[in-house]
């Protein structure tokens, strides 16, 4: 299995890539977030590479870290994303803004995102909600971030649609109490 690849970039049109590793070419498809850290062609590359092997095709999958390979791999798990649509995903957010909304449950983030409509989103949200605890990103989830998450989720619970909820929890006061930010969200949500 073809897990790195160290080599000289002879071409780049995206999402594909051309690495010359010792005279052999591979074509090798990379998000956007990795496309434009590219170095100019002619200049040695690294990337990480996920190998998937079809009854048709053998693909790359390049990634400049491995925080971008191991999110890959996790959005492929979901049901219904192929490697297009999880490249799709990783073009169009970055890792920290889809965790973000995979912690907010934010739907509308995502069907931004080409390609991807608001069942696939709904499903993204749902399957990835406790998986990206453990795949992580940079920022870590304080208490006072959840406790607003939960606040939204009563909220929308309760009828709310998620831009009014949304509104009333960034009203409230970073260190609330997910009782106390429900009472203080449902006062401004009345006035």
């Amino acid at each position: 299995m073809i897990a790195r690849l160290n080599g000289i970039l002879i071409e780049k049109s995206p999402p594909q890539v051309i690495v010359d590793c010792n005279g052999v070419g591979y074509e090798v498809e990379v998000p956007m977030s990795t496309f434009y850290n590219l170095p100019e062609i002619g200049k040695q590359i690294q990337l990480l590479i996920h190998f998937v092997v079809r009854e048709d095709a053998q693909l790359l999958y390049g990634f400049g870290s491995e925080q971008e390979k191991s999110t890959f791999k996790q959005l492929l798990k979901v049901n219904g994303i192929g490697a297009k649509s999880a490249l799709s995903i990783l073009s169009g957010v970055n890792i920290d803004d889809l965790v973000e909304a995979v912690n907010r449950q934010e739907v509308g983030m995502l069907t931004r995102i080409p390609g991807i409509g608001k069942k696939t989103a709904e499903r993204l949200l749902l399957e990835l909600k406790d998986k990206f605890a453990i795949t992580g990103s940079t920022t870590t989830t304080s208490q006072p971030k959840s406790a607003s998450y939960d606040v939204l989720n009563a909220l929308i619970a309760l009828g709310y649609n998620e831009r009014e909820a949304g509104s009333a929890v960034k009203l409230l006061p970073k260190e609330v109490t997910v009782a106390e930010g429900i009472k203080q969200a449902l006062k401004s949500l009345s006035k």
